[in-house]
């Protein structure tokens, strides 16, 4: 795992990232957790439903950005290439 230094590894299939392997990429994705359910507090979607659609847009660009700067380059994916038959 040291040659590794991906926070989050690409996805077996489609395009994007996986679930993160390391602590890091562990505490990126808890914290995005965090600020979202504090989002609800912050800006009840009853009350401030562009305010809390922003905030979760904003949150969404800066987990992308951090995935796409620390994860596997993204590229489509089909799988393991097994040998042909």
């Amino acid at each position: 795992m040291a040659g590794n230094s991906y926070w989050f590894p690409a996805k077996r299939y489609g395009w994007g990232w996986g679930f993160p392997t390391n602590w890091q990429g562990q505490v990126t994705l808890l914290g995005f957790l965090v600020l979202l359910v504090a989002g609800v507090f912050v800006f009840p979607p009853t009350d401030s439903h562009w305010g809390f659609m922003a905030y979760v847009g904003l949150l969404s660009v800066i987990l992308l950005g951090i995935c796409y700067l620390k994860g596997e380059p993204p590229r489509w994916r089909w799988g393991d290439k097994g040998p042909s038959a």
